[in-house]
This record gives structure tokens, sequence and C-alpha cells, in this order.
């Protein structure tokens, strides 16, 4: 991990509105969450790091040390799990390396409990579900849903297409090109119903769509992938079960795709393209302590 939190001078820690026993007593309460809840409590070492007076959104690099404590003890639990398999690209194995952008949300609970939320970014091992993760707001791969008989139907058109092209006829051109355009109809349709299932919500319970979002923010359709980063779903599953938002960390776990540069272990902001549209509306009324108002 290339950043490791420091120890806060004590006068910065005496100026905090919640007193320092206050804060250790919430650290080390006792969990009252239910045992499959996907929040996880600090271990005591987050005790000498104060609470954010606002919400800690880094645009930079450098997220707040409670950010930085959740980070590691995820990044920790990546290295030692046992439950799935997925390959990063930080051994040997160089086939199919997947590296990805994985999320922290500190929160304190209704029970005054305080912890973090984590989130991947996209699919983990090829799946949507996995423990100590918040479920996609959106899960597209779900047994039986529309996306996979939508995508059987794109399948079978390709193969037509194949098909016909591979008799070399001139007399299947037109058939073909019709098949091009069913497919590209079909395409486009399929992904305004998956944009359609997303919705997201903020502090005040307000819901707004993605395709909304997007338009409010003159964008002619949502780009690919957008809802699927680990910021809105980390928030939306806080909105979800009354946790306040504290803080906020991303960083990438594993090999770079060629096109960009990420390096393992590094924090990153969200990004703008998908996620601006989005986090302007899931922070909206939300005091937000950043370099500058980006959002």
């Amino acid at each position: 991990m290339s950043q490791r939190p420091g120890k806060f001078h004590k006068k910065a820690r005496d100026s905090l509105p919640l007193p320092r026993k206050a804060f250790i007593d919430l650290l080390l309460a006792p969990t009252i969450l239910p045992p499959d809840a996907l929040f996880t409590p600090f271990d005591d070492s987050a005790t000498d790091y104060p609470l954010p007076e606002k919400f800690s959104f880094p645009l930079g690099y450098h997220p707040h040390p409670l950010g930085l404590r959740a980070a590691e003890m995820l990044q920790s639990h990546l290295e030692n799990q046992q439950e799935w398999q997925h390959n990063f690209g930080l051994s040997n194995d160089t086939d199919n390396v997947i590296g990805k952008m994985f999320g922290v949300l500190v929160v304190r609970t209704e029970q005054n409990e305080i912890g973090y939320l984590a989130a991947f970014s996209g699919k983990l091992a090829g799946g949507n579900h996995h423990a100590k993760f918040v479920p996609p707001i959106f899960d597209g791969v779900a047994k039986g849903g529309f996306v996979n008989a939508g995508m059987t139907e794109l399948g079978r058109i390709n193969e037509e297409i194949r098909m016909l092209a591979e008799e070399k006829d001139e007399s299947r051109e037109t058939q073909i090109r019709d098949l091009k355009e069913m497919r590209k109809k079909h395409s486009v349709s399929l992904q305004k119903e998956i944009f359609d299932q997303y919705h997201f919500l903020n502090q005040a319970g307000d819901r707004k769509s993605l395709r909304t979002i997007f338009s409010d923010a003159s964008y002619k359709n949502p780009p690919a992938g957008a809802g699927e980063c680990a910021a809105p779903k980390l928030l939306q599953y806080a909105f979800q079960h009354r946790m306040k938002p504290l803080a906020l960390a991303e960083f990438w776990w594993g090999m770079s795709p060629k096109s960009d540069f990420w390096k393992h272990g590094h924090f990153y902001p969200a990004c703008r393209e998908k996620c601006a549209p989005i986090l302007a509306h899931m922070l909206a009324g939300m005091e937000i302590e950043v370099e500058a108002n980006a959002f």
C-alpha cells in the first residue's frame, strides 16, 4: 500500500466536537448489527484518528486517515480470503488478468457504531455478490433476468449473421443488412432497459433515475457501466440502511489495463465521466470536505 495514515496531533483531536473517550467507546462498542450485515466495525487501531467533521470526499489521492485504515483492513482481506478466485495479475499467472478498483466508505450506524462498507467496481470473480461487499444497485447477471435473455438473443442474431456471411452468397446481403439493423435496435433497446433499472438515493431519500441524472448533466445517454463503480454502490447501501457516510477512499488492486495508468495499491478519486453526475445527486445536501467544489 502506498500510503499509511499518520497520527493526528493531540490538539486536532481535542478540538473535535466528539470527545476522545466517546469516540473510542463508539469504535470499540460490541457489534449490534445482524451477523450477516455487510458492515465491518473498526478494531482498536482506529482510535488514534478523529472522525471527520464533514464528509471526507477526496478529489485527489489523500483520503482521510480512517479511510486509509479501512482500506488497509480490506486489502488484508483481499490478500488472505479463500472464498473466491480472481486473477489480479499479482502472481505469475498472466492469463485473464483483470485489476480492479475497490472502495471503502467509513460510516456511523444508527446504533452509533463506527466502521466501514466495502465495494468493487463492476463484477469480481465473475459475480456481483461476495461476502463483505455491498450488492450492486442493479444485478444484471441475476439468473432468469432480462439481461441474460437479451444477450442470448443478441448471440443468436450474431450467429445467424455469421452463418449467412460464410455462404458468400450475394443474394443474402439484404438479409444480412436487415439482421444487422435488428441487432442494433435490439442492443439499443436492451441498453435503455438496463439504464432504467438504476435509481439512486441521497441522504434526504430523494430518488433519481440514471437517465434523468445524465440528461440533467447534458449527456445524450449515460456512459456504459454508469452506476457500477464503487462509490455509488457504497452510498446507496449506506442510505438504504440509514448509515451516515463519514469518509470515502478508493484504490486500485492488481495490474492496470494497458490503456490506463492505475498503480497497484494507490488511491484515486472517483471518475468524472461515469461518477460525477451520479455523485452530484447522491451527495446533495451533505457537508463535504474537499479541496474544491468539483461536483
